[in-house]
């Protein structure tokens, strides 16, 4: 009697704490490559869709996708394992057993916490559900839903608190219907039925069938990124001497039209270089091949063949289509013959800062007028290569982030256009009209002027004098080296011979500001600024 009063009496305590659930997160295997998956049935799309990860059928066809950034497979050896991965997945979630049996309607700004949730009725979502995961990233939500699931238009599950769209499940034993707007955040799995997805629905997760055909429509769906991993993308060429040229040509003329300000060195090894004012150029200047075009040429055929080397993760299949507010994430990408680039393209690093991108293109490049690379969630230009096999034209206005590396074809970059990396050729004329280009961070000059140590003194106001104390620190890197002074209108008025490793330059120069460039025989150039009181 009195044990079973002592366990009475337990029963009655633990009751009186609330329920917590910990269910697991079931395996998903190659399921979780695939934003969009039916092992049998048709997966088709219309509109202007956004895609993350792989998308297929085992018994059908994809249709009228563009370009996915992931891989599509149809009635192949991926599609096989995982329509096998789906069946198991649906079991796991069959034998979750239920901790709770919420009402047929969903939403209403409703808050759920961790647990697995039964409904045997028709089913439908309104306004907004929130998942709470209670500082918990491991916490897991499934839906077990023994019938039709619909959503109102913009019907929104919001995850907080740690809640991860990674561990939310939706099986569905009956059609899948999102309306309008709706965002959606977990792995849809309809049993044995449909799945449609309507203009403008997001989802963060999986949309997946046993039997039954998929419907998109100017959607963007994206597999969640996992918790602890991050894409870092493929390995990086050492940029060595190329990285200090913001436009250079390995055999071709490189010119330039209208005021364009450059950030970098500018030149050729075969032919000349014309057309760019000192005054707006921030690097070297090479009029003719040097010594560094040299290097520059042979480092840009290392660059070029590190980049055609790397092995394809992912084919973008409509070159023609490419652009179009296409999100990219860090991997090697191939579009197979000349493109068009029209409207923007979405880099997304993820958070990872060091993530690198590659776009290879087996032709020319053109871009639309007012054309878009956009860098989003840490994505940095100096991690993005261009390997254009092909003419690359870069229309009017257009922003571009990354470093074009084009082999055997000429370089357009037009009025208006901004730049931020490079754009060199192994062989062809490079031509720019009024833009603005500027290196990334890589370049690391092996210039020998140190630049702490070269000042501006401004002396006796009275007699208007101005002094420039220069110090190079290799002496070989004298002969042949030069000061130029410009005055405010960038029109040159002194050149002075460099003679010894520290030299003083002074002038009696009316009131004014003055610009000095020192350009020493190995091409590189240090500028500054002069005031005369």
């Amino acid at each position: 009697m009195k044990t079973n009063l002592q366990h009475l009496f337990i029963a009655v305590v633990l009751a009186s704490f609330p329920v917590m659930v910990f269910a697991q997160a079931p395996e998903l295997g190659t399921t979780a490559d695939f934003a969009l998956f039916t092992s049998n049935g048709a997966v088709s799309n219309s509109g202007i869709s956004q895609i993350t990860g792989n998308v297929g059928t085992n018994s059908g066809a994809s249709t009228a996708f563009g370009n996915v950034n992931g891989v599509m497979h149809d009635n192949d050896g991926a599609s096989a394992l995982c329509a096998s991965d789906l069946l198991g997945l649906c079991l796991e979630l069959d034998n979750a057993i239920p901790t709770s049996f919420p009402a047929p309607l969903l939403g209403g700004r409703q808050k759920l916490n961790a647990g697995v949730y039964s409904i045997s009725a028709v089913t439908s979502l309104n306004d907004t559900l929130f998942l709470d995961g209670q500082g918990d990233v491991n916490a897991v939500f499934i839906f077990k839903i023994g019938a039709a699931f619909s959503t109102g238009a913009h019907a929104y599950v919001s995850l907080i608190n740690g809640a991860k769209a990674n561990n939310v499940f939706w099986k569905i034993e009956g059609l899948v219907s999102l309306a309008t707007g709706t965002t959606m955040r977990g792995t849809i799995i309809a049993n044995n039925a449909a799945v449609e997805m309507n203009t403008g629905t997001t989802l963060e997760g999986r949309a997946l069938s046993t039997a039954g055909a998929i419907t998109v429509d100017g959607v963007l769906a994206y597999t969640p990124v996992e918790a602890g991993v991050s894409l870092s993308g493929p390995a990086a060429p050492d940029l060595a001497s190329t990285a200090c040229y913001a436009l250079f040509s390995g055999n071709g003329e490189v010119t330039n039209g209208n005021v364009s300000i450059i950030k970098g060195d500018v030149g050729t090894n075969v032919g000349l270089t014309t057309g760019f004012d000192a005054l707006y150029v921030t690097g070297s200047i090479h009029p003719i091949p040097d010594v560094s075009t040299n290097a520059c040429a042979a480092d840009l055929l290392n660059v070029y063949n590190h980049l055609n080397l790397l092995p394809i993760d992912i084919e973008l299949l409509y070159p023609v289509q490419f652009g179009r507010n296409l999100v990219l994430t860090p991997h090697t990408y191939l579009l197979n013959a000349a493109t068009t680039f029209t409207d923007s393209l979405y880099l997304n690093a993820e958070g990872n800062a060091n993530a690198v991108f590659v776009i290879k293109i087996k032709g020319a490049l053109e871009t639309s007028t007012y054309a878009k690379v956009l860098l989003i969630n840490g994505t940095q230009a100096k991690n993005v290569y261009w390997d254009v096999e092909g003419a690359v034209d870069i229309n009017n206005y257009s922003q571009f982030n990354g470093t074009i590396i084009c082999n055997n074809g000429a370089i357009n970059i037009n009025t208006g256009v901004t730049l931020n990396g490079r754009a060199l050729t192994t062989d062809g004329a490079v031509r720019t009209e009024g833009i603005t280009a500027t290196i990334t961070s890589d370049c690391k000059p092996t210039g020998i002027v140190t630049p702490q140590t070269n000042k501006v003194v401004v002396f006796n106001p009275n007699d208007r004098r101005v002094s420039i104390v220069i110090n190079i620190d290799d002496a070989s890197d004298i002969n042949g080296s030069k000061l130029v002074i410009y005055n405010s209108l960038g029109i040159q008025i002194s050149t002075v011979p460099i003679k010894e490793k520290t030299t003083t330059f002074e002038a009696e120069l009316p009131i004014g500001i003055y610009l000095y460039k020192l350009i020493l025989n190995n091409g590189s150039t240090q500028s500054g600024k002069l005031i005369s009181k």
